[in-house]
């Protein structure tokens, strides 16, 4: 008797699946020049003409896509948020575009926060600005783990644009590695938010808070959120929290605990709301 309630079961989970998953348009490539390199990049954008907001959004260590998928189910998801809103979301591929994958475990990376990805991030904005649907003044930026610490690069005073064009609006970094930036004295430039888990044993919540609270008086309009019981890619929908294996997949970490906390993943979605709507 279990058996057709099983096939029930799967039929209406089919049925709701794809519904989801049509709420949402597919992505258009677009491809960026970004100093030497052709940066591919994904869009997700409202049916209009605009000007709509824009949040670049920075990928993680494990790259963009996935296997069979443009731009893997984790970062779909936060585009179908930002969409609700209104906002366009353009998600460059880093690694793609340099013909890489995952860089996790990867010693000696080509392509890191502090340098290639700044590079790829001003790209990106040098030609949102050139799109007439795009609204200038309201660019922000979004990233997640080694992203997000690329964020925290290009929002450092000292990488102030020299142009007449409007300054990002806004900025969301998803637990960043902060230990580096926090020990250089770290400040910002444009209002910065960052969010962590205060289990993350990937990235390192003490270094983040400290970075946070050293540049209180010196900076832009600065603040941290440590989720207490949340760990790394505490938003990633529907993955149970779990240690790194022994031989973790590539786009894993190197060691640590990863997973979703469902209480801290809905009250980020509702921060990132709530800083990009300033």
């Amino acid at each position: 008797m279990r058996l057709p309630s099983l096939v029930i079961a799967l039929t209406l989970l089919a049925a709701i699946l794809p519904a989801r998953a049509a709420s949402l348009p597919p992505p258009q490539a677009v491809e960026i020049p970004s100093g030497t390199t052709t940066l591919h990049a994904q869009l997700f954008k409202p049916e209009g003409n605009g000007p709509f907001p824009v949040v670049i959004a920075l990928h993680g260590c494990g790259g963009l896509g996935g296997h069979s998928e443009p731009v893997q189910v984790r970062y779909r998801d936060w585009a179908e948020e930002l969409l609700k809103d209104g906002k366009a979301v353009l998600f460059p591929d880093s690694y793609g575009s340099r013909e890489l994958g995952p860089q996790c475990r990867v010693r000696e990376r080509r392509v890191t926060a502090r340098r290639e990805r700044v590079t790829d991030i001003l790209a990106a904005r040098q030609w949102l600005i050139q799109q007439s649907w795009a609204a200038r003044d309201r660019i922000s930026l979004m990233g997640w783990a080694n992203g997000a610490s690329a964020l925290l690069w290009a929002v450092r005073p000292q990488l102030l644009l020299h142009r007449a064009e409007p300054d990002f609006r806004s900025a969301v970094a998803f637990y960043p590695d902060c230990r580096l930036s926090s020990g250089l004295g770290w400040s910002a430039r444009v209002p910065t938010l960052v969010l962590i888990g205060a289990k993350d044993d990937v990235s390192s919540p003490p270094a983040c808070r400290q970075m946070v609270e050293g540049a209180h008086g010196r900076s832009a309009l600065t603040r941290i959120v440590v989720y207490p019981s949340a760990y790394h890619d505490f938003d990633r929908p529907n993955l149970p929290v779990q240690a790194i294996g022994p031989n973790p997949d590539a786009a894993d970490p190197e060691k640590g605990h990863v997973g979703t906390d469902a209480e801290a993943r809905a009250d980020s979605q509702k921060r990132v709301a709530e800083w990009l709507a300033r």
